[in-house]
């Protein structure tokens, strides 16, 4: 026998045995086979903001919020077990009053978050998860302030990566499963824009750019935000009750900003996932879910 026909040997031999360990029977295929639901919701928050950006004046306003936001969570494909995918993504306005109620702010922003979470379950007492990972967030929108004759609008864009943690807890009330959990996010580090004191976006249109992206980290800003959830099941339908608060607070340029924000969250939302036409590899297969 020669070389030649020793090695197309020896390569047959190869591929039979991987074709053979990939040719696994439908039933253990089914059996091993891992789902994974999304868990999303839509939720509508009103509130109270306070905001002071000495770009526009050295006077704080303070009024109504209202925020829109939809989050999506599912267990990653590489690790379903441990890890989780998050995702934010709102839209707020804020109409603001200064203290005398004669002048007024209007306030816009949009944002975009995504991270991931490493989670533990049954810390300490069973049902309770932990789980501690990082995101990254797009924030940007505008102050405007329709009194002042030069400077009217602080635009606000930021980008940053933050640290993030949430602990959830599962118990029966009356038969109906509720989850309440709690989130903190913290911005570690990342850039934003701020114009110089009293430049105006005129001078930065005819070309005075420099010095408008800074770094941000805790000696010039300062971001958190804290979310206590109530998940309460009812059937294939969850009705989420809840509270947030946000604070953001930037110092550069001689320039002071901070937003407070104080929001109660109602949102109804669930569990799903796409079936597809073979809906019967289902009967056998382990769902994790993210969350629940």
């Amino acid at each position: 026998m020669s070389l030649l026909s020793r090695v197309a040997m020896v390569m047959a031999m190869m591929l039979a045995s991987v074709a053979s360990a990939q040719a696994t029977p439908d039933d253990e295929a089914d059996s091993t086979r891992v789902e994974r639901p999304v868990a999303s919701f839509f939720m509508a928050e009103v509130g109270s903001a306070t905001a002071l950006d000495t770009y526009l004046g050295p006077v704080s306003f303070s009024g109504i919020d209202a925020r829109l936001e939809y989050e999506r969570m599912q267990a990653m494909r590489f690790d379903p077990q441990r890890w989780v995918m998050q995702m934010h993504a709102g839209i707020e306005y804020g109409n603001l009053q200064n203290a005398p109620g004669n002048h007024s702010e209007h306030m816009l922003m949009v944002d975009y978050r995504w991270g991931m979470m490493r989670r533990w379950h049954d810390v300490l007492v069973p049902k309770l998860q932990v789980a501690v990972g990082g995101s990254t967030q797009l924030r940007g929108g505008v102050i405007y302030k329709p009194s002042n004759s030069n400077n009217v609008v602080a635009a606000k864009i930021q980008w940053a990566v933050s640290a993030t943690a949430m602990a959830s807890y599962r118990w029966q009330v009356a038969k109906m499963p509720v989850v309440i959990s709690y989130q903190a996010t913290l911005p570690v580090a990342g850039v934003f824009f701020s114009p110089e004191y009293g430049e105006t976006y005129y001078e930065i249109y005819l070309g005075n750019r420099s010095g408008l992206v800074h770094l941000g980290w805790w000696g010039t800003r300062f971001d958190m935000t804290n979310a206590l959830m109530a998940d309460l099941h009812l059937g294939s339908t969850v009705l989420r009750v809840g509270y947030r608060n946000s604070i953001e607070r930037s110092w550069v340029n001689n320039i002071d900003s901070q937003i407070v924000t104080h929001m109660a969250v109602i949102g109804v939302g669930g569990e799903w996932m796409s079936l597809g036409a073979d809906r019967s590899r289902l009967a056998k297969a382990r769902f994790i879910a993210a969350m629940y």
